[in-house]
């Protein structure tokens, strides 16, 4: 059975990076001129609202994978006004880019994070690395946990900026794709990708293709983390 106090970790770190994801859609199609999503209460870093919006996505889906095979994968959202969208294509597409941006930060704070751990003594680069162990704690205590709870937020925030930059519905590379081409074009792309049955197909093909580049993605960020540290 799962370490529940592993569990813990992961849904600190899940909940944190999934709410801060959406919560940089909301602000920055609020900063663009749609007010969908803060009259939806999503331009907030509070969980509750993003809770309350995907209750199954945030808590059920989290907790059932985390049980089933010891690590969490699940959702929020936020709204927008697709007559918006479909009126300010790029605009749409800077507000689709700003929840993997958000994740792409995070994963750098992290970065500085551990290297001010390793720079005062209390974390060092371990000799073999996974998904949960980016870094360890030269002291037993709590910051074992700290340094799980890091090597977390860094690898989970590494997936979610990768996987949702996947060009495919209904992931946020797809919506990027308006500030490649004209406004005319813009417009009839975002008319075809807004169907339920391709984004359904879209997350499905994304996800077989991030079977094989997340991987080798993930170990060149530690390599950035740790230059010259090899590790393979």
């Amino acid at each position: 059975m799962p370490n529940m106090a592993d569990g813990f970790l992961w849904y600190l770190a899940f909940l944190f990076s999934v709410v801060l994801h959406e919560a940089s859609h909301a602000l920055a199609a609020m900063k663009l001129g749609d007010q969908t999503a803060y009259h939806g209460g999503q331009v907030t870093l509070d969980p509750l609202p993003h809770i309350k919006r995907e209750p199954f996505g945030t808590v059920v889906m989290p907790i059932l994978s985390f049980l089933a095979g010891g690590w969490m994968i699940g959702w929020a959202s936020a709204p927008y006004d697709p007559v918006w969208a479909r009126t300010y294509p790029q605009r749409s597409a800077l507000m689709a880019l700003a929840g993997p941006l958000s994740n792409f930060l995070v994963v750098v704070a992290v970065g500085v994070v551990i290297h001010i751990g390793i720079a005062m003594g209390l974390f060092y680069a371990p000799d073999s690395i996974n998904f949960t162990h980016i870094v360890a704690s030269r002291q037993e205590g709590m910051l074992v946990g700290v340094a799980t709870l890091l090597s977390i937020m860094f690898s989970l925030n590494v997936l979610l900026f990768i996987f949702n930059l996947i060009p495919l519905p209904p992931l946020d590379g797809s919506g990027a794709i308006p500030l490649l081409v004209s406004r005319e074009k813009a417009g009839a792309y975002m008319d075809f990708i807004h169907s339920r049955h391709f984004s359904f197909i879209g997350i499905f093909i994304a996800w077989k293709v991030f079977e094989f580049i997340f991987d080798p993605i993930h170990l060149l960020f530690i390599n950035l983390l740790y230059p010259g540290a090899g590790y393979q």
